[in-house]
């Protein structure tokens, strides 16, 4: 009898290890918990990864398309934060497919602008925004699981980038567009495959599969580890919080279901979808020989490495094979 108690006893305490060592989803703890300033230490940690800067972040942004009151039986979460710097910085996670997704969050990202500055405010007081999309589905064709865009004006011809004069306090200085045009940031979560051995490959991971290193020093990624406990939330969060995962998982199971019945009632369509797919395809391979075109004469003006990359999208390994 005793030694059933010790064995129930040490089950005990394995169940409740584990269920220390889980930790609440990204969208769950965005939606419920991050807007709460004595959390604001796990997203500042993620944005400085995802952003490679240090971010503050001032105050949480309510808007229209922004409440804490989200419906789960949507499937994106979204938080709007200001940031020390006077930026706006979205982050959104999206777990299943949409379509025109870039389109959206275009007009997403234009709204935020036009949101921010009042009619007869001067130009000067438009802000900066960043827009991280979380994805947790398939979007487009790529090899890599986390892409940045961003705005900036390359002479055709020489190679160069055009700078502007801005007025910075009293002083006249030169800035690149990029530094005034929204930047984008696209996580493909499904495409992570690898090893973690940085701080955003740890961050993916978590995202991924929920997984925080117990010895992380990825800023974010330490105070996850204490603040997104699934076993400190109260029994109706946890029931809440087990709501919203089942109904992710139903959400994906009606998508699967509608791509497969599309497939076998309009395979003609399908068909025709898969030529446009591969014409569009064509037309990226004619525009990276674009991108390979700039990135040589941009190599030639002994521009730095990081800057070539940032401009054309291009890989180390690919601009370094360009003599």
């Amino acid at each position: 009898m005793k030694k059933e108690e010790s064995d129930q006893k040490i089950m005990g305490e394995m169940e409740r290890k584990e269920l220390q060592e889980r930790y609440i989803r990204f969208d769950w703890a965005i939606k419920r918990l991050l807007r709460q300033k004595a959390n604001f230490s796990v997203l500042e940690g993620f944005l400085t990864v995802m952003i490679g800067e240090e971010v503050k972040i001032l105050e949480i942004l309510e808007s229209e398309g922004n409440q804490a009151t989200f419906d789960d039986k949507f499937n994106r979460v979204d938080i709007k934060a200001l940031n020390s710097k006077g930026e706006i910085i979205i982050v959104e996670v999206q777990n299943t497919r949409e379509m025109y997704y870039l389109e959206r969050i275009l007009y997403g990202v234009a709204k935020v602008i036009t949101e921010h500055i009042y009619i007869g405010e001067s130009y000067q007081n438009v802000k900066k925004v960043y827009s991280i999309s979380i994805l947790y589905f398939d979007l487009g064709v790529g090899t890599d699981y986390f892409y940045h865009g961003q705005n900036y004006f390359v002479g055709v011809h020489t190679g160069d980038l055009l700078r502007i004069n801005a007025r910075d306090r009293d002083a006249v200085v030169p800035r690149l567009p990029a530094e005034i045009f929204p930047e984008y940031i696209l996580i493909r979560v499904n495409e992570f495959d690898k090893v973690a051995s940085t701080p955003l490959d740890e961050w993916i991971e978590y995202l991924k599969d929920g997984t925080i290193r117990p010895d992380t020093t990825v800023p974010g990624l330490r105070e996850a580890r204490e603040k997104l406990k699934y076993d400190s939330m109260s029994r109706g969060e946890r029931y809440a919080y087990e709501e919203h995962l089942t109904n992710v998982v139903i959400q994906e199971d009606a998508i699967e279901n509608a791509k497969w019945e599309g497939l076998v009632e309009g395979r003609a369509e399908g068909l025709e979808m898969g030529r446009a797919e591969g014409l569009e395809m064509g037309r990226a391979e004619g525009g990276k020989q674009t991108q390979l075109e700039i990135a040589h004469n941009l190599k030639k003006l002994s521009l730095p490495l990081e800057t070539i990359i940032q401009v054309t999208g291009l890989s180390v390994e690919e601009i370094e094979s360009l003599k």
